[in-house]
């Protein structure tokens, strides 16, 4: 099956090798240190891009602390709970690490035995990503990016295919988004609630943080220095 990269008669494994080669060429302390970012490092960056969004969502204190919480809150939990969905579909599938099937790749991680499609990697920070993107834009964003490198990681590291890495990160968006309604709906309530504790409401919203108040239509808002100086 090797032979497929040489003809070019598939696409994905021909991608494999583009990809896994520039680890050939690259330094050995280059090629250790993209092996320890794609199997901890990145997954490390993200845990602590979300808690770096929540102290950012904890100080503003906005209005909207609660329920930018709670989609916090999703984000781990619909990766943890996208990477359960991926056990069935692994071992519906079967499909073997590249390794296995095909010659001359630098497998940069060891210990690999299990099957490669999909990729749990990529869809556990894609699935992080997409719920911390529901809480807060600009760190979504930057999760995003953070998934991106995941997959291309692992293509590089020689442990899955491309198509392993595309699968994950439609799984754990699917998971993300598609569960969010219901997950929101019921995380929401509960972190209102703890921001209504006297204690435990610093989770929420910091000390001396104050929401944005509602205007309410219609309503006659505080008069500005220059309005009353004119209806004096």
């Amino acid at each position: 099956m090797a032979g497929l990269a040489e003809s070019g008669s598939n696409p994905d494994v021909d991608l494999l090798y583009d990809i896994n080669g520039l680890a050939k060429d690259a330094p050995h302390w280059f090629d250790r240190a993209l092996s320890f970012v794609g199997e901890y490092g990145l997954l490390l960056a993200m845990v602590l891009l979300i808690l770096w969004c929540w102290w950012h969502v904890r100080r503003r204190g906005d209005a909207d602390a609660a329920s930018s919480v709670a989609a916090l809150v999703w984000a781990p939990l619909a990766a943890g709970l996208a990477v359960l969905v991926n056990v069935p579909i692994r071992g519906f599938v079967e499909r073997p690490r590249p390794f296995a099937d095909h010659q001359g790749l630098d497998v940069l991680a060891t210990g690999k035995t299990d099957y490669s499609f999909v990729s749990d990697h990529a869809t556990l920070t894609m699935a992080a990503a997409v719920g911390l993107f529901i809480a807060h834009r600009k760190f979504g964003l930057v999760g995003l990016g953070l998934a991106l490198l995941e997959g291309f990681c692992r293509v590089f590291m020689g442990v899955h295919y491309p198509t392993d890495v595309i699968g994950g990160f439609a799984l754990g968006t699917a998971v993300a988004l598609l569960l969010s309604p219901l997950a929101m709906a019921l995380l929401t309530p509960l972190t209102k609630a703890i921001e209504a504790s006297p204690r435990a409401g610093r989770l929420i919203r910091a000390r001396g943080a104050r929401p944005a108040q509602a205007v309410i239509p219609g309503a006659r808002t505080e008069q500005t220095t220059e309005e009353r100086d004119l209806a004096a």
